[in-house]
């Protein structure tokens, strides 16, 4: 089912994956480059339902217009406070998330939306090559129980250089050999189909600890 969203940044719109007795809402939006056709996106869209997790997969105002660059942080900031009413109408908790720039949208904007936790899919932690230009604080500032997912070769940011935080702040399931878009070279010893299985695992295990 696909919703329609009116937000102060133009119209959104979400695709509605339901389970049949949902218990939980997760909502994620895609990247600065991408949409909803992303493989995890997809891959936990297929998977989650079975488990009592309703999967809203959400286009950002840009993406729906057909632009294909995204505008500022504030502005993506402001079509996921717009779309929000419309994932908590169920009256489930709601897992904010989304892939690289929708995760740091997820994390900015949890506390206040009053997100259940965050589910932060290839986190951009700092720019291809440019450790020094840090965005941590982001993730460290969610202020709700967080999950990363990201590839072990993740030129955005590698599971190593994360930072050590206090216990509770955040996981982190590393998918290894995998890109920003957690595709894994054909040489790997783990094979695509696998990597989205450990996607789907780690994100349906921890779902379990949020009720």
């Amino acid at each position: 089912m696909t919703e329609a969203v009116e937000t102060d940044a133009g119209p959104a719109r979400i695709t509605w994956h339901r389970a049949n007795k949902p218990r939980l809402v997760l909502a994620v939006s895609h990247g600065a480059g991408g949409g909803i056709e992303a493989r995890d996106l997809q891959a936990l869209a297929a998977a989650l339902p079975a488990h009592g997790v309703s999967v809203a997969l959400v286009e950002q105002p840009w993406r729906v217009a057909g632009k294909k660059l995204a505008p500022a942080p504030k502005t993506l900031d402001t079509g996921w406070r717009g779309v929000w009413p419309a994932l908590a109408a169920p009256g489930l908790p709601v897992i904010s998330g989304g892939r690289s720039a929708g995760a740091r949208v997820a994390c900015r904007t949890a506390a206040e939306l009053g997100a259940r936790a965050v589910l932060a899919l290839s986190f951009p932690l700092h720019p291809p090559g440019k450790p020094e230009k840090s965005r941590a604080d982001e993730l460290l500032g969610a202020g709700v129980p967080t999950l990363v997912v990201q590839g072990g070769n993740d030129p955005f940011g590698r599971p190593a250089e994360f930072p050590e935080a206090p216990e509770g702040t955040y996981d982190l399931v590393e998918v290894p050999y995998a890109d920003h878009g957690f595709a894994v070279p054909k040489r790997a010893e783990t094979g695509q189909d696998e990597a989205l299985e450990l996607i789907t695992d780690g994100v349906l295990k921890w779902t379990g600890s949020l009720g």
